[in-house]
């Protein structure tokens, strides 16, 4: 009767059981033969190179087979140490597959292909309903300023407007420019002259003759 076993690590000896042509650790070793009695091991690495080995037989391989530790759980690592023929023999299999290994992926994949993202997008739902009436009230407050800005330019614009279009509405806070006396007739409006050529004895002042007002 064959066996197989799928080998992750081994040491013998405390030496490193390694692939001759790549150094591999994981490799297959296997019992081939048509009996039992005369069957001879081979080892078969990852990269598929094989050799013989020689200090093992098939008993050897149920031996090794018969003192690995198993798993119970999926963090447990299936572990043997044996001592063959004065040689110690140490490693890790390659584990068989267990019932918690199989609900911890179902626990894995249900949290975080379901529950997890289904916790992630109502977290993000209710983030977003509470900015929501932030968002509004800020729009509103800036919609409102400009608004009131809009307002006021328009009012001053069509203020500007009527007061410079005739027949417009004259502006209510319009104060006009207080009135300096002229300095050259000292208000009169007009100078008095004594002229030999005509009879007028005034002329009119040419500076109060202007606006009268401060340019």
């Amino acid at each position: 009767m064959g066996i197989e076993l799928k080998i992750q690590q081994m040491t013998i000896d405390g030496l490193p059981f390694t692939c001759p042509e790549c150094d591999t650790s994981a490799l297959t070793l296997d019992a081939r033969g048509p009996i039992d009695a005369f069957a001879t091991v081979w080892a078969t690495c990852a990269s598929y190179h094989s050799w013989e080995v020689y200090l093992l037989d098939i008993d050897d391989l149920q031996a090794i087979n018969a003192a690995r530790t198993g798993r119970q759980r999926a963090e447990d690592e299936d572990t043997f140490a044996v001592v063959i023929g004065g040689v110690a023999f140490e490693g890790t299999l390659h584990p068989d597959v267990i019932l918690d290994d199989l609900k911890r992926a179902a626990r894995d994949v249900y949290w975080k292909k379901i529950i997890k993202p289904a916790a992630r997008r109502r977290k993000n739902a209710a983030k977003r309903a509470l900015k929501r009436p932030i968002k509004k009230a800020a729009a509103a407050v800036t919609g409102t300023a400009t608004n009131t800005v809009a307002a006021a330019k328009a009012a001053a614009i069509g203020a500007a407007w009527d007061w410079n279009t005739p027949g417009g509405d004259p502006d209510p806070d319009y104060t006009p420019e207080p009135v300096n006396p002229c300095i050259a007739c000292d208000g009169e409006g007009s100078h008095s002259i004594d002229s030999r050529i005509h009879g007028a004895t005034h002329v009119p002042c040419l500076v109060c003759s202007g606006t009268g007002e401060i340019d």
